[in-house]
């Protein structure tokens, strides 16, 4: 299990190129390693943040990237709450990724459905392995100390079996997404948290102190094997890191 490593920037500002950085230090050690590098997004700031940084690098190349959803909702891909047309406008359409590269969910199923489809996406492109281990996960916090579509005091906190869940009651909206487990998160290379904004402090003091032990989903992300940092904006950082 790899130590944490908590990084804290004056502004968003600063944590974008850091951020980039480790994208494309991991992006370029897994095309030297394994011929391909294999990403996890998740949406909120990330979306605009990633597609700043990225887009402003000279020589960005993603043909060899394999992108996939660490949760995505279960709207239209032209519904401004899809994370994936998001990042369709921000950020695939300005890049050299393949679109075989990109894995979605198909938003026409019926939730359990789609979680099972995404699920068989998922194995397919990681053939031969039980559980899909991505080079990076980025993922993001919210105030109430979720991360992915894993919310406090929820059943799937406790998945064991599925890679990928449906939920249908987020007490978040939209109701219905599909998200990853966290033997799917903890399988992982590298995970990387990046949170900004000052709403989150009081709930990201208690995650990174660990005062109250795994009660935040966030706080139960610890790979396995793998890397994990957090990425704060001071003002959200919530203590004396």
């Amino acid at each position: 299990m790899a130590a944490r490593r908590i990084l804290v920037f004056p502004s968003s500002a600063e944590l974008g190129p850091v951020l980039v950085s480790l994208v494309t230090s991991r992006a370029e050690k897994a095309i030297t390693s394994r011929g391909r590098f294999t990403l996890g997004l998740s949406g909120g700031s990330l979306v605009s943040m990633l597609g700043k940084e990225l887009l402003a690098l000279p020589d960005l190349d993603c043909s060899k990237w394999l992108v996939g959803f660490c949760d995505e909702r279960l709207v239209p891909f032209d519904d401004p709450e899809s994370t994936y047309g998001l990042y369709e406008g921000e950020l695939f359409s300005k890049i050299n990724i393949p679109e075989s590269g990109i894995l979605t969910i198909d938003p026409s199923l019926p939730v359990d459905q789609c979680a099972e489809d995404y699920t068989r996406k998922l194995k397919e492109a990681f053939p031969g392995e039980k559980l899909p281990v991505f080079d990076l996960l980025l993922l993001g916090m919210g105030p109430d100390g979720h991360t992915c579509s894993l919310f406090p005091d929820h059943p799937l906190l406790e998945e064991t079996e599925k890679i990928v869940a449906p939920i249908s009651d987020s007490p978040k909206p939209p109701p219905q997404r599909v998200t990853m487990t966290f033997p799917m998160v903890n399988s992982a290379r590298c995970v990387a948290f990046v949170s900004t904004g000052g709403s989150k402090a009081p709930v990201l003091k208690e995650v990174l102190e660990g005062r109250e032990g795994p009660a935040f989903p966030a706080a139960r992300v610890v790979p396995t094997n793998g890397e994990l940092f957090w990425l704060l904006e001071r003002p959200g950082s919530g203590a004396k890191l």
